[in-house]
């Protein structure tokens, strides 16, 4: 494989750049629900239907804003999106490690892959940091308000958006072009180059994925969160299953502030890509200044 400079790094939403699930921050509020509640009536309804545990928020979502008639409108989403907030450092992190990865001759590009709302996102503060966001999101019809799930990215389903970042599709709908063969030296980003930053269980498949194919993952978790009777695992605790399982190669605490674990680590891994591109740079200058003369 020729040298390739492009570096991609995918994060999870909900628990990895933000506390909790973004859906409790002033959504389920307005509701006038119990965070506990909604989840718990969205379970039930997945069990009940045999149903996807995505799909079944989703619907719950637009049933429970009818009911208290609030519109769900995608600039309404995305103004729930202005009131989340983030971890240590994440307001400042993008603009940092992209330049560190500039410093190094390295193009880096951050993409969402997360279950949680597209709409949400793409309303937060850092939502102009991301080349693509993979997340669930809705149809709207034409005059505007929200109607059904468009997109819904479960747990397992996650790992065809790496193809698609591997490969340069950065939409959701192309399943022509995502299951076509494209040779390994054509692709936007080389597995090797990628890296998945995720906060737990659910992001097992992801993870399993990026590692076979060569890539790397961070396991993070939130410094606050303690074990207690009802969550008998700390989010250290899973993090810590998750590297002795294989499945992680690294774990951080949730800090992006310069200097932080989670940013020596990445910063590294930066450095790892780096190297490798520069010695295949000088592997295919020496084949080439060394080919046969017909």
């Amino acid at each position: 494989m020729k040298e390739n400079r492009n570096m991609a790094i995918a994060y999870d939403f909900d628990g990895t750049l933000a506390p909790g699930n973004m859906q409790e921050y002033s959504f389920i509020p307005d509701l006038n629900m119990d965070k506990g509640a909604f989840w718990q009536e969205a379970n039930e309804m997945a069990k009940v239907n045999d149903m996807d545990e995505v799909l079944a928020y989703m619907h719950l979502m637009l049933l429970k804003a009818k009911e208290q008639n609030i519109p769900l409108r995608e600039e309404v989403f995305m103004k729930y999106g202005e009131k989340i907030t983030f971890f240590d450092g994440v307001s400042t992190y993008f603009d940092r490690i992209n330049a560190y990865a500039a410093s190094k001759n390295i193009h880096l590009e951050h993409f969402i892959i997360s279950s949680g709302l597209r709409e949400f996102v793409s309303g937060t503060s850092i939502g102009d940091k991301f080349r693509s966001i993979f997340a669930s999101g809705f149809q709207y019809d034409a005059d505007g308000n929200a109607c059904w799930p468009a997109l819904a990215v479960n747990y397992t389903n996650k790992t065809q958006f790496l193809f698609r970042i591997n490969k340069g599709i950065y939409n959701s709908y192309d399943n022509t072009s995502i299951n076509k063969s494209m040779p390994e030296d054509t692709r936007a980003v080389p597995f090797s180059n990628l890296v998945y930053v995720g906060d737990g269980e659910t992001d097992v498949p992801a993870m399993k994925m990026v590692n076979l194919y060569g890539g790397t993952t961070i396991a993070v978790y939130n410094p606050q969160s303690v074990a207690s009777p009802t969550h008998p695992r700390s989010s250290k605790d899973i993090c810590i299953d998750l590297i002795r399982q294989n499945r992680a190669d690294y774990i951080a605490p949730t800090i992006y502030t310069e200097n932080s674990e989670l940013d020596v680590i990445l910063k590294k891994i930066i450095d790892k890509v780096a190297m490798e591109q520069d010695l295949l740079n000088i592997k295919y200058q020496e084949l080439n200044n060394n080919t046969p003369s017909k």
